[in-house]
């Protein structure tokens, strides 16, 4: 168990909540807003109804993509932190980066 510890903790430490949410979500939202452009289009421009509805029904998938790698990066997170056995100095050591 040390050893996950030893890799993941440098590498998550530096990262806070905030800073994982804006790498996933960034891409997924910018996805997202191209699919509802591309939806538009079809259903408005071009007329082809069907593939307007199919198209529209992206955005909502790939935003629970993103909340889902969001959550597991966050968890993977708050486990390298709190691992069994890791005493409170040890939690609070590791989280602001001294060892």
């Amino acid at each position: 168990m040390e050893r996950r510890q030893q890799r993941s903790d440098p590498e998550m430490a530096e990262q806070t909540a905030e800073e994982i949410g804006e790498q996933v979500m960034g891409p997924a939202f910018l996805a997202s807003a191209a699919s509802v452009g591309l939806a538009w289009y079809y259903f408005f421009l071009r007329g082809d109804k069907e593939r307007g509805l199919f198209v529209g029904l992206w955005p909502p998938t790939i935003l629970a993509f993103a909340s889902y790698i969001n959550q597991r990066k966050i968890r993977q997170q708050l486990e390298s932190i709190t691992q069994p056995g890791t005493t409170l100095k040890n939690a609070i050591d590791s989280v602001m980066g001294s060892t």
